[in-house]
């Protein structure tokens, strides 16, 4: 499948700083592709490139196989629509905001009063067409934001940190009305965040974007379970990250030293390999011996996080994991006692020292499920 847009040898430069340096990324028709990375890491650099708002200092954009010049024409932008961190709106009503791009592109009336009424409905602002701009709350004026750029069903939708600016709550609210949206309207986007459960929520795959460059693009479980660096094993939010070295294999299964420790892991790394052996808290085993990945620690701190209880726990590897209030084995739990801790091998990830990751072509199996809808 030809991508719908696509970075080939994308550089961005400010003076004398690179800002953006990706060697290829693409994006699939159909596909919600999220740009995720700390703040300065390039993300709104990237997203202005794809939209044609910032020109290249290197590469081009492709659409549809073919690259853009610059300035891009008219045509091309007008099958793009953006939408900013701050919604920009004019100052009439809700419903004169969502059907202006209608009007501009001078489609008939009733046309443009059913797909006005269509967007407005799915993000649930229907009932606020008459209200004015000066009037809406911070989550209204977002909502009316996006109504207006899914009204003129583009070819692309870029979204910059939309929800970044919104209470927590307002913004769990519309995340799965946005999410309902573009997959209602099939619609192309790319998605620019740093919040992972916007990420996780909304991405068919994730582009994990650092100091410009791109350090790792799969699904979002591959990203979060299996991260390509270390960089990304840390802001996904995976605390356990030990050196090691592989010293053995049996089958499937590495041999790795880990801190005087032999564990075992699901790896194809070669022995004599250095490596990180990364692990999310939540697939620590506690309590229970089942496999050759046991051993006990010491209990160091625990923190009730309502729905979870976080451990702290000392031994040969300083550990942190999750549990349940509810699990029995955890249950008076406290600092000082001792447990023990079992790994299955298949959720130790094993990264290579030095390891990087170029930006792959489309996976076969997400171009499948796009052109399934």
């Amino acid at each position: 499948m030809t991508a719908l847009i696509a970075a080939d040898g994308l550089q961005v430069r400010a003076e004398w700083r690179l800002l953006v340096d990706v060697p290829a990324l693409e994006v699939a028709p159909g596909e919600v592709l999220v740009i995720l990375g700390p703040t300065g890491a390039g993300k709104s650099t990237l997203l202005q490139a794809l939209g044609l708002l910032r020109k290249p200092s290197a590469g081009c954009i492709r659409w549809l196989g073919e690259a853009l010049p610059w300035p891009a024409p008219l045509a091309a932008r007008r099958r793009m629509a953006m939408v900013f961190q701050d919604p920009l709106l004019f100052g009439g009503t809700v419903r004169e905001n969502v059907t202006y791009g209608l009007r501009l592109r001078g489609l008939p009336g009733p046309e443009i009063a059913e797909r006005a009424g269509s967007v407005m409905a799915m993000l649930h602002i229907d009932h606020l067409a008459d209200r004015t701009a000066a009037t809406l709350s911070g989550g209204e004026a977002q909502r009316t934001a996006l109504a207006r750029a899914l009204a003129v069903a583009p070819d692309l939708l870029l979204l910059d940190e939309p929800l970044a600016n919104l209470d927590a709550p307002i913004r769990e609210r519309l995340v799965p009305d946005l999410k309902a949206a573009l997959r209602a309207l099939k619609l192309t986007c790319v998605f620019v965040t740093h919040h992972q459960r916007e990420a996780l929520a909304l991405a068919d795959r994730i582009a994990v974007l650092h100091q410009g460059r791109l350090e790792q693009v799969d699904a979002p479980g591959t990203v979060f379970r299996r991260p390509a660096t270390p960089f990304v094993a840390r802001f996904v939010g995976t605390p356990n990250l030990w050196p090691g070295r592989i010293v053995g294999r049996n089958g499937a299964l590495a041999e790795v030293a880990v801190a005087g420790l032999h564990l075992f892991a699901v790896s194809a790394l070669p022995v004599g390999a250095e490596v990180q052996a990364c692990l999310r808290p939540e697939a620590v085993a506690l309590g229970t011996a089942t496999g050759p990945n046991s051993w006990e620690a010491t209990v160091g701190a625990v923190q009730d996080q309502g729905s979870t209880l976080r451990f702290h726990l000392d031994g040969p590897l300083p550990l942190k994991a999750l549990g349940l209030p509810s699990d029995p084995r955890l249950q008076g739990l406290a600092p000082g006692q001792r447990i023990t801790v079992t790994i299955a091998p298949e959720h130790l990830h094993l990264i290579a020292e030095g390891a990087a990751q170029a930006a792959p072509s489309l996976d076969p199996a997400v171009q499948s499920a796009n052109s399934e809808g």
